[in-house]
């Protein structure tokens, strides 16, 4: 298995088993579109930022997913037409408070529910932080950005099912 496809298996698997996406995952087409733009867009904040704060730097991008994902049900037709989505996100409070803006202007998060997903974020920016580290992968190589770019893929794809999954979209056979 690739190293995209470890991480992919551990963050569904852990997500999974906390209830917070479907036995399946869903089908995201409009939100797959999206992520080329939004990986490029967010790349240079999210490697500045990787070597002091990995668990940001990975986590951001998760939270990325839940808000796409937010905006693909809330107003798709006008959201999909902003030039820039990271930047859209980023410049309403600043890429540091990110997270904060995300749970509370898109997920309506407050008290315990928004603290519990932080601590969901944080778990699984740290699985997807220790596959990186265990590759044993030399920083500054294309190998290492190659990878950092794969957990980043998969961040915001299970952001975007989590929170599918939270507004009540379900992967269920139609019988």
């Amino acid at each position: 298995m690739t190293l995209e496809e470890n991480i992919h298996n551990t963050l569904y698997t852990y997500l999974f088993e906390k209830e917070k996406i479907d036995m399946r995952m869903p089908e995201m087409i409009d939100i797959e579109s999206k992520w080329e733009l939004i990986a490029n867009s967010y790349l240079p904040d999210g490697i500045r930022e990787f070597s002091k704060y990995p668990n940001a730097s990975l986590g951001w991008m998760m939270y990325i997913g839940m808000a796409v994902a937010t905006m693909w049900d809330v107003d798709w037709v006008r959201y999909s037409q902003l030039d820039d989505i990271y930047a859209y996100l980023k410049n309403k409070r600043g890429y540091d408070f990110l997270d904060e803006m995300v749970r509370e202007d898109f997920l309506k998060l407050t008290g315990d529910a928004f603290n519990e997903m932080e601590d969901l974020v944080v778990e699984c920016a740290n699985i997807a932080h220790r596959f990186l580290l265990r590759d044993d992968i030399e920083a500054g190589t294309v190998a290492a950005f190659n990878a950092y770019v794969q957990a980043l893929h998969q961040l915001y794809l299970m952001g975007a099912a989590t929170q599918l999954y939270t507004l009540g979209y379900r992967m269920k056979k139609m019988e």
